[in-house]
């Protein structure tokens, strides 16, 4: 009996110190989940106290900036950088941002009145470049108005209608001076109106379609360049909404008196040519808008391309007034070109239609001017028929160098031939510009043709033919190193050491660019970008020395590259746009921010001229206040 007492009690004890050792394990786990708990949050706390002290710093940088910009003698410039400092604090203060906006907004204004940049000087602008940014309403304004549209809708209406007000003034001061009244050409449109489009366009490339619409929407009540050539580019996007508001203008147009031939082929530039806008004056002059490559044709419902055969047909086929009185803008010759242009796409779709016109164009026809002027416009048939592609001008070619009379028609016509292969991408366009005769002409076509290729296969992202054509001999320097940023782009993808050593050639290339050339230091600023990826040290090595390149020119800003090639061939106009977004201060001096913030911003201050010196600020600023990815 006591053994069984014994053997109880020690099981009764081994029970005990069980429980005891099963609570005390729980506690301690409870302790240790709890410390984790602890230690997680305040690392949480701390991270956060870190994401604060960031963003309080790009604050106080931008607000710095902005007090700086105050005082810039370059109104230009002060506009700017209030306004994009204003866009960066929007969501940390809006307050200071709005009074921002404002100043840039009195800036922009100061700036414009000015006609700011210079003409003369070092930093001299060509006075053709300052006439075609008034013209197409490329000023600070619509900088400014840009930024503002995106973030307080009725402060752009109030910037707008100010701007209306002045231009009504200004028109009410002019009015004496204006001895016959200018017809509407379907060009000219009020400043108010060209900027409020600039601003949609940037709203609708940025993908903001509704509000680009909605922004836009006032000013589509009237057929011209700028109307018409939102539509075309809102129609791929949203093709709903611009297919109603195209259906809106026609019935608008249709109840104008003042709608003529010029009305209905810029109407048909959104049924059948988007991106090519085209207008007759009365003495057989053409305008255009030319397009680096072709727009797909858009396929319409067939109630809405009735529709506009309806209305064009009846503006067309108004009775036709007495020379001596006719005040439309393409008068009668205008008309002739417009009908004549236009007449094939009536006999597809409106035949009925056709008829009437025929009859009409005969009688316009009696003029022997027109007659001359129609057999000669090579406009009268693009955006109508189907562009002969590269291929088909091949065939047709030795036929053309069978007529020639001379070695200047024959380079003209292997420039032609040459520049529309290389557009496609066909190698066969370096063997043609190789046979233009005269040295000056073959240089500058197999500068367009190797750079038209070279494009052409970034596209297609063969970084082999890229780097290939790269070497071509007549490239420049620059031209060359932005050729090896792409081919170094494209392998870095998937061979980083290839990748490498393509950026190593580009280097090379960028600096034997002349010192005070701006885009030597673009460039290289292009190559750090790209370096940042895979080797850090020599990244910042390379900014460095992007940054001594951007104080020995003068014209640095620190903006994108703009690196242009044009021909002129028997086609019109070949103007090849090459990318340089990657080459902008923003991208490298963004990147370098969330790597060692402080570092960066000692390097930004370190620029000497203003602009450049701003961009790169505030890239940095942009940055810190960017919000965490999560992980």
């Amino acid at each position: 009996m006591s053994d069984l007492r014994m053997a109880n009690s020690r099981s009764s004890i081994l029970t005990i110190l069980g429980l005891l050792l099963f609570l005390c394990l729980s506690t301690a786990t409870a302790q240790t989940s709890d410390n984790k708990k602890n230690k997680t949050k305040a690392d949480a706390n701390a991270g956060d106290a870190l994401l604060n002290q960031q963003r309080a710093f790009a604050a106080s940088m931008l607000m710095t900036l902005a007090d700086e910009a105050r005082s810039y003698d370059n109104p230009a410039l002060r506009a700017q950088v209030l306004a994009r400092s204003a866009d960066a604090l929007w969501n940390v203060d809006s307050i200071v941002a709005r009074s921002n906006f404002r100043r840039a907004w009195e800036a922009a204004e100061k700036a414009d009145a000015e006609d700011s940049p210079p003409s003369t000087g070092k930093n001299a602008v060509p006075v053709m470049v300052i006439a075609l940014r008034k013209i197409g309403g490329y000023d600070q304004r619509t900088e400014v108005l840009t930024l503002v549209s995106k973030r307080d809708q009725a402060l752009a209406e109030e910037f707008l209608a100010k701007l209306a007000e002045d231009t009504k003034r200004a028109a009410e001061d002019t009015k004496n001076q204006a001895t016959t009244q200018t017809p509407d050409d379907s060009w000219t449109t009020s400043v108010a109106a060209t900027k409020r489009l600039l601003v949609a366009h940037r709203l609708l490339d940025e993908g903001q379609v509704d509000r680009a619409f909605e922004f836009a929407r006032p000013v589509l009540n009237e057929v011209n360049e700028k109307t018409i050539g939102f539509l075309s580019a809102l129609r791929p996007k949203k093709p709903e909404l611009a297919d109603q508001a195209f259906v809106t203008l026609l019935s608008i147009v249709e109840r104008s008196p003042s709608a003529d031939a010029n009305t209905v082929s810029g109407l048909s530039s959104y049924v059948f040519s988007p991106g090519f806008y085209v207008t007759f004056s009365a003495d057989g002059s053409v305008r255009w808008t030319p397009t680096e490559e072709d727009v797909p044709l858009p396929i319409l419902p067939v109630e809405i391309r009735g529709r506009f055969f309806i209305v064009a047909g009846n503006i067309l086929l108004r009775p036709l007034p007495p020379p001596d009185q006719d005040i439309t803008s393409s008068g009668r010759t205008g008309k002739f070109l417009v009908i004549k242009r236009l007449l094939p796409l009536f006999e597809q779709f409106a035949p009925d239609t056709a008829v009437a016109l025929r009859s009409q164009l005969t009688e316009l026809s009696g003029e022997e001017k027109n007659s001359a002027i129609s057999n000669e416009n090579s406009l009268l048939n693009q955006g109508v028929t189907p562009t002969k592609s590269g291929a088909s001008l091949l065939e047709d070619m030795q036929a053309r160098l069978d007529r020639a009379n001379n070695s200047f028609e024959r380079d003209a016509i292997y420039e032609d031939v040459a520049a529309a292969l290389a557009n496609e991408g066909n190698p066969k366009a370096l063997d043609l510009a190789d046979k233009v005769d005269k040295k000056e002409r073959r240089e500058r076509l197999k500068t367009y043709v190797d750079l038209s290729l070279i494009r052409f296969a970034v596209k297609k992202q063969d970084a082999a033919a890229v780097l290939k054509l790269a070497a071509g001999e007549e490239l420049s320097h620059t031209q060359r190193a932005w050729a090896f940023t792409q081919a170094a782009k494209l392998f870095l993808k998937m061979d980083r050491t290839r990748g490498s050593e393509v950026l190593e050639a580009a280097l090379v290339e960028a600096r034997r660019i002349d010192a005070d050339d701006p885009n030597k230091a673009e460039l290289l600023v292009g190559i750090a970008a790209l370096l940042n990826s895979v080797d850090r040290l020599s990244s910042w090595e390379v900014i460095t020395e992007a940054v001594k390149a951007g104080n020995g020119s003068e014209q640095f800003t620190g903006e994108n590259m703009i690196l242009n090639v044009a021909i002129m061939t028997r086609s019109g106009l070949k103007l090849l746009e090459l990318d340089g977004e990657d080459f902008s201060l923003k991208t490298i001096f963004g990147s370098l921010a969330k790597e060692d913030s402080g570092r960066a911003s000692e390097l930004a201050k370190s620029f000497q001229s203003q602009r450049p010196r701003s961009v790169a600020i505030m890239a940095v600023a942009v940055a810190l206040l960017e919000k965490p990815k999560k992980v």
